[in-house]
Formats: structure tokens, C-alpha cells, sequence
């Protein structure tokens, strides 16, 4: 995994993401998810472009699962992009060009 992308848990993600002065990109994720790995890439890619005004972040949700739940996650992979500590864009998995449209009026 790229240095530029946060490992999230139950316990780290407010002081991650909700108080994080930048916009992040969190993926929420499993082990077992196949489209989970190929997002992964994507999202690595995308770390290493726009560190400076992004920061990207992935959650297990097998492992913290009360933040998944606390934001609806149902089916993964998801990315729920936050700023200011609000959801601000939900998008399904696709590939890095894609992710940068969706969210590139948030940067």
C-alpha cells in the first residue's frame, strides 16, 4: 500500500477524517471483497497524484464495523469522500479518472 494512504479504524477515524483540515477519500473495504483489490490500485495512483490536496484513507469494515455501520455502508467496495467532517460525495467503486471527476469540484 502507498505511504500516501491511511490505514482508518473505529478508533482513529475522527481525528483522521472528521478533523482533517483536507478533503478524504475513504474506502471502505475487506480482505475477501474482490473489486475491493482492484479499487485499491486506483486509489494508490490517485494518492501519489494529489497528496498535497487529498488525502486517502481505507477502513476494513470487517474489522470496524461500527463505522461502517454508523455511515451506511452496505455493499463494498464504497468511497465516501468527506469535508469539513460531512459527507460530501458517496461513489461507488470505479477507476481513478472517474474518482478524480466525481470528487475534483471538492478539492
Amino acid at each position: 500500500m502507498s505511504g500516501a494512504i491511511s490505514q482508518l479504524t473505529d478508533s482513529n477515524f475522527e481525528g483522521e477524517v472528521i478533523n482533517s483540515e483536507k478533503p478524504v477519500l475513504v474506502d471502505f473495504w475487506a480482505v475477501w471483497c474482490g473489486p475491493c483489490k482492484k479499487i485499491a490500485l486506483e486509489l494508490e495512483r490517485l494518492a501519489d497524484e494529489k497528496t498535497a490536496e487529498l488525502k486517502i484513507g481505507k477502513l476494513n469494515v470487517d474489522d470496524n464495523r461500527d463505522t461502517a455501520i454508523k455511515y451506511g455502508i452496505s455493499s463494498i467496495p464504497t468511497l465516501l469522500l468527506f469535508k469539513n467532517g460531512e459527507v460530501v460525495k458517496k461513489i461507488i467503486a470505479m477507476s481513478k479518472d472517474k474518482i478524480l471527476t466525481e470528487i475534483s469540484q471538492f478539492l
